[in-house]
């Protein structure tokens, strides 16, 4: 979840010591920092009155400053903060109760431990100085012990410096040592404290150095994207593990059998999936993945670029130049998946994301570990380590910031190829990418007959292929609109028209326009004349106004779309004096959106929908 977003549903309390750090970042740097300093103004030097952007804004400003502060703090804590920090950087851990990282943490813990003691037992009983996997796990002990103990000998208390730090895992590199080993070593050496105690107090520190928020509400903790990102940073963690994935996806059983074998792991009667899972768990540096271990010992330096060039090609990367040298061509690779999720969001629209969800849930027969029957949404849940009883849909999957990309990833090369087969789709080209494109068409479909679709025209609709069910069409109306406004870059705010929704009432479409100011939206069909039911539908809308308004919403404009007005209902709308009302025509709306994408450099505002009465869409489509 972005920083915007998490700063939006927090209380000022909350916020409290996130904004104290940033405040004292900034002070101290603006003197020093032009940008820096123009930042501030801005917010008048007041952090604490400042919108959700206009802090993303000045972090971004200060983000070095931010990154050295954070591992300054870090490197006076434990080894047990270090764990923590890496079960909370994983892929869907950025939103999780209090309870649930606790589990994680123990779960963690009991690994890592159970690693520790069968390092120590293969290093005792492998006393042969054959530079094997147990030799080098002993050198690398030595070390780490010799470390510690240089404290102790001056009467100091025995830790680790940054400087030991960057040599030890210098050392962990060449003597090709994974991070799981790395850990579960300095865990001889010191024990990393367990017990619920330990991760609260962890969290509270957290908490304090402005690394992460905790809802007290909900009793979650939630860390935004953009300090999980510096987090990564200072681990030395190059690539997510979800990105990881997709490249290992593409490797080949030898590639990988050489990459576990370049680490002294098993690779005999160990499955595809098998190795895929350790390899991801070891937590081995995707660099010397790409750069030494996938490939044989007789590959040439351009044996093995052509390798990374098929890569980028298979991973469908798109990038001017891919570089000369193997490193230049893995900083392609890196770059390209750290930057994809906006990309990848931007691709597909919300609605198209729902549909493609909802169909790979039905038709995915997937099976875990052991070999048992497995949904979706209990891979997903595996996978991204999600509790048990959190429901596993869309809304969440985007805060999570799990992209569709990232859903189909989980599935191996055969599932995807089944699943493919199953929605019928052509046989030709990467299935993964023909399985996104025919939900992103489907899209495109329903937009173009977005008329015929608010006039219920089913006739229409299955004169140009798309069969749709009469009880249906009032909810594709409503997911083609939404799809038109995000198209016109406008921001649509799931999570808040959730949280109003009851059973009985469900606004149809949030837009935000600021931190603080929405226009609510609600996407009608009428089958015969004009839509003209205004005293239900005024009902409604008081009724969501009423509930935005009590989370501290301000509802700047009610936005109502729908094939045409009768005349009595444009009276109403105009002369109601409890809420601002906006009309627009469906054909109206598919002019502005035709407008916008004609243009090159489109100028759209939200404001342009704020005029009240029945909007002239023809003058806006001109003024875009």
């Amino acid at each position: 979840m972005k920083l915007n977003h998490v700063l939006s549903v927090l209380n000022q309390i909350e916020k409290s010591k996130f904004i104290t750090c940033l405040d004292k970042l900034c002070s101290s740097a603006a003197p020093d920092d032009e940008i820096i300093s123009k930042a501030l103004s801005k917010v008048n030097r007041q952090i604490k009155d400042a919108s959700g952007s206009e802090i993303t804004q000045l972090l971004n400003a200060v983000a070095a400053q931010y990154q050295d502060s954070i591992r300054e703090k870090l490197a006076l804590c434990d080894a047990s903060m270090a764990l923590l920090v890496n079960i909370l950087t994983r892929d869907g851990n950025g939103i999780a109760r209090t309870s649930w990282i606790e589990q994680l943490y123990a779960r963690e813990w009991e690994t890592l431990d159970t690693l520790a003691r069968q390092i120590q037992l293969d290093i005792e009983s492998n006393p042969a100085e054959d530079y094997g996997h147990a030799h080098r796990l002993k050198i690398f002990r030595d070390c780490l012990n010799v470390a510690y103990k240089n404290d102790e000998k001056i009467n100091r208390q025995a830790n680790i410096t940054d400087d030991e730090r960057s040599i030890l895992n210098t050392l962990a590199h060449h003597l090709k040592i994974s991070h799981d080993e790395l850990v579960a070593i300095e865990h001889l050496s010191e024990p990393i404290k367990a017990g619920k105690q330990t991760v609260d107090n962890c969290l509270q520190e957290l908490r304090d150095m402005g690394v992460l928020f905790i809802n007290r509400k909900t009793s979650e903790v939630l860390i935004p994207d953009e300090v999980v990102a510096v987090l990564n940073q200072i681990q030395g963690k190059e690539l997510a593990d979800k990105h990881l994935l997709r490249i290992l996806r593409v490797l080949s059983d030898a590639e990988l059998s050489n990459i576990l074998k370049s680490y002294g792991k098993r690779i005999r009667g160990v499955s595809r999936n098998e190795k895929i899972s350790t390899i991801l768990h070891c937590g081995i540096a995707v660099r010397d993945m790409l750069l030494r271990d996938l490939y044989d010992e007789t590959d040439n330096q351009n044996k093995r670029k052509e390798r990374l060039k098929q890569l980028i090609a298979d991973l469908d990367i798109e990038a001017d130049k891919i570089g000369f040298t193997l490193d230049e061509r893995i900083d392609v690779i890196l770059a390209s998946l750290n930057t994809a999720a906006d990309r990848e969001f931007d691709a597909i629209s919300a609605t198209g994301y729902k549909e493609m969800f909802d169909s790979l849930v039905q038709n995915f027969q997937g099976l875990d570990a052991n070999g048992a029957p497995e949904t979706l949404p209990q891979r997903i849940r595996q996978e991204y380590e999600l509790e048990e009883n959190e429901e596993i849909n869309v809304e969440r999957l985007r805060a999570l910031s799990i992209t569709p990309h990232d859903v189909l990833y989980l599935l191996n090369n055969e599932e995807v190829k089944e699943l493919r087969d199953n929605l019928k789709l052509p046989k030709k080209g990467n299935p993964r990418s023909n399985i996104l494109q025919a939900f992103a068409n489907a899209n495109d479909k329903l937009i173009e007959n977005y008329d015929a679709l608010a006039k219920r025209d089913l006739l229409a609709l299955k004169a140009v292929g798309i069969e749709i069910n009469e009880a249906d069409i009032g909810v594709k109306f409503e997911e083609a609109t939404k799809t038109i406004l995000e198209q016109l870059d406008l921001v649509i705010d799931e999570e808040l028209r959730k949280s109003i929704n009851t059973a009985k009432d469900k606004a149809d479409i949030i837009i935000s326009i600021s931190d603080d100011d929405i226009i609510i939206g609600e996407a009608k069909t009428c089958k015969n004349g004009d839509f003209a039911k205004y005293s239900t539908t005024s009902r409604q809308i008081k009724a969501y106004v009423n509930r935005c308004e009590n989370q501290g919403k301000r509802v700047a404009q009610v936005l109502i779309i729908a094939p045409s007005f009768s005349q009595d209902f444009i009276e109403s709308a105009e002369m109601d004096t409890e809420v601002n009302i906006s009309l627009l025509t469906a054909e109206g709306l598919k002019q502005i959106y035709h407008a916008f994408k004609a243009k090159r450099r489109p100028n759209f505002s939200a404001k342009l929908l704020t005029k009240g009465g029945l909007l002239k869409a023809e003058l806006i489509a001109k003024s875009i």
